[in-house]
């Protein structure tokens, strides 16, 4: 323990919140360590914009940009502002006394931390099908806001029952010739202004205790079709369609801090409104890990920014720097 390093701040996670904080806490010279991961087991360097073809949402980028080449862009930047980073996972984190420690990578590495930014973000739940493995990013998707233009005027369909299921088919209403909603259940989860909305809306169909059982097609290389089947009476029918997108939840990647942290009974990490501090000084959540609601780049990149500052602040309030 006495001879592991002692670091200003910690970052675990490297997608856009993660490497927004690395590059904030690098220009003030705080010298952060960012554990951005590793894909063989864990986090996935570079978070979720690493499955995601095109960007056309994040500012500063009118002629759109692959989601690699803007988390390479990112991590450039950390980079070259000062940031250490570290490919492996964060396997175990002890928030129990400080400095906090951080075990990371197949050698057990430890690093002490003066302070700690949580950004391990969110994983997207999918249905499980190989077929919908295979296409994801050829037309399956997980966000309708980030990958429904590219769809326009094409029919779809949404997988889900929840609030965010009926806020994605809404959206893509109007932006698509058709969207077939699907769910298991004979009633949707979702709150009833919800319901109302989307089933008031001509351009939804809604296919209730059903289930998508393929996705068609894996030898054109992208979705053409969906076969989905009545759970009631076992019979099946092929939708034809340009894109499916799955909105059964997102996991947040917070199992490292469960017990140490406040957590909100969704998993999501707490953090006070209007900051990024959890429920334990020194320790800041930035990105999707404490955010369901929105779950945008720019947002966790934000989000990354506020935390970089509040440690900062912290550190300095604490004559630690």
């Amino acid at each position: 323990m006495s001879n592991a390093p002692v670091r200003n701040v910690v970052i675990v996670g490297s997608g856009p919140a993660g490497l927004t904080a690395a590059i904030y806490a690098a220009r003030a010279n705080l010298a952060p360590l960012c554990i951005e991961g590793f894909s063989a087991g864990g986090l996935i360097p570079g978070g979720q914009l690493m499955f995601t073809t095109e960007v056309e949402n994040y500012p500063g980028f009118p002629e759109k940009v692959t989601g690699q080449e803007l988390m390479q862009r990112f991590r450039d930047q950390a980079v070259h502002q000062g940031a250490e980073l570290v490919t492996a996972d964060a396997t175990k984190v002890d928030l129990s006394k400080r400095p906090f420690e951080i075990t990371y990578g197949d050698d057990a590495e430890r690093v002490l931390a003066k302070t700690v930014i949580i950004a391990t973000g969110a994983r997207a739940n999918y249905i499980g099908l190989p077929s919908e493995e295979t296409l994801k990013n050829k037309g399956v998707s997980a966000c309708a806001v980030c990958d429904g233009a590219l769809f326009r005027g094409e029919p779809v369909a949404v997988v889900g029952g929840g609030d965010t299921a009926m806020e994605e088919a809404t959206y893509l209403a109007g932006l698509c010739s058709k969207v077939t909603l699907i769910h298991r259940r004979d009633e949707f989860r979702a709150s009833r202004s919800m319901q109302d909305r989307v089933k008031a809306n001509p351009k939804i169909e809604i296919l209730y205790s059903s289930a998508v059982v393929e996705v068609k097609d894996v030898a054109l290389d992208h979705v053409t079709a969906i076969v989905v089947e009545d759970l009631k009476t076992k019979t099946r029918r092929e939708v034809p369609i340009s894109a499916l997108f799955v909105a059964i939840g997102h996991t947040p990647l917070s199992d490292l801090f469960a017990g140490q942290i406040e957590l909100h009974a969704n998993g999501y990490i707490k953090t006070t409104p209007g900051t990024t501090q959890t429920s334990l000084a020194g320790v800041f959540a930035a990105g999707d890990v404490q955010d369901w609601t929105f779950r945008q780049a720019i947002t966790a990149a934000g989000s990354g920014c506020m935390a970089a500052l509040e440690a900062e602040r912290f550190l300095a309030a604490e004559g630690a720097h």
